[in-house]
């Protein structure tokens, strides 16, 4: 029997459970399947310059953007994903408290025990809410009971396994969505939206660049676009060619 190719991909954990779901398809129509390397934008970055071996890369937009302008993607195979907002989360079952407005976010915050979110440094919403935690003025109030990991879908995972009595989360709500045991609550509120858009592209260095190809017309393509709105991708505009 032989085995099936492998496509490396490095990917911001935000399209884990979209890549997941379309990894049984690619092997079905192509024979291949799919080694997938999850979490903070900025720790697939770092594993990608390291010279992790990688196909296809899924990153923030900008940041393909710049890896198109520096040759290290192919810039013709990039393709949007979808925009992603940062939320709230609870544990499933848990009352859901109001975010609508800075001062109820505060107040829900400021009830809870536990407050789970990614890295602070390396991961998109991890560096957001920190900075929402500032400016709300809870950043040291809170900090014993600040919970972070290196990515949201880990981040989750812990809120979900929480025991304590009123723990809540943020990140991306793509995260929130394919965690098992926790609850989206709503976006930030508006004065704190983070809409991200992430997107995928073929390494230079790949060795299987058709069939890289390949996965991301199922990835990004008008098949999977409803699949993409219930992980939770709104929809985004083409990248303009470089």
């Amino acid at each position: 029997m032989n085995t099936p190719l492998t496509l490396d991909l490095l990917c911001a954990g935000a399209a884990q459970g979209l890549v997941r779901e379309l990894t049984p398809r690619l092997l079905e129509a192509s024979g291949a399947t799919v080694s997938g390397r999850f979490g903070a934008v900025g720790a697939m970055k770092e594993a990608f310059d390291a010279g992790e071996p990688c196909d296809l890369i899924v990153l923030t937009d900008a940041m393909i953007a710049a890896m198109a302008g520096q040759g290290t993607v192919d810039p013709q195979t990039r393709a949007p994903l979808g925009r992603v907002r940062t939320g709230v989360a609870v544990r499933a079952g848990m009352p859901h408290p109001d975010v609508s407005t800075p001062e109820a976010l505060a107040r829900a915050l400021e009830a809870a025990d536990a407050v789970y979110f990614p890295d602070p440094q390396r991961a998109t919403a991890g560096i957001h809410f920190e900075r929402v935690l500032r400016e709300l003025g809870l950043l040291g109030p809170l900090g014993p009971r600040l919970r972070t990991f290196p990515n949201g879908a880990t981040a989750m995972r812990e809120l979900a396994a929480s025991t304590s009595a009123t723990p809540i989360g943020c990140t991306q709500v793509t995260e929130i969505l394919y965690t098992p045991g926790v609850e989206l609550v709503a976006p930030l509120p508006p004065r704190f939206e983070l809409a991200t858009v992430y997107t995928v592209a073929v390494s230079a260095r790949t060795a299987h660049a058709d069939l890289a190809a390949r996965f991301i017309a199922m990835l990004a393509g008008a098949d999977s676009a409803a699949l993409r709105e219930r992980c939770g991708f709104e929809p985004a505009a083409a990248p303009a060619a470089g």
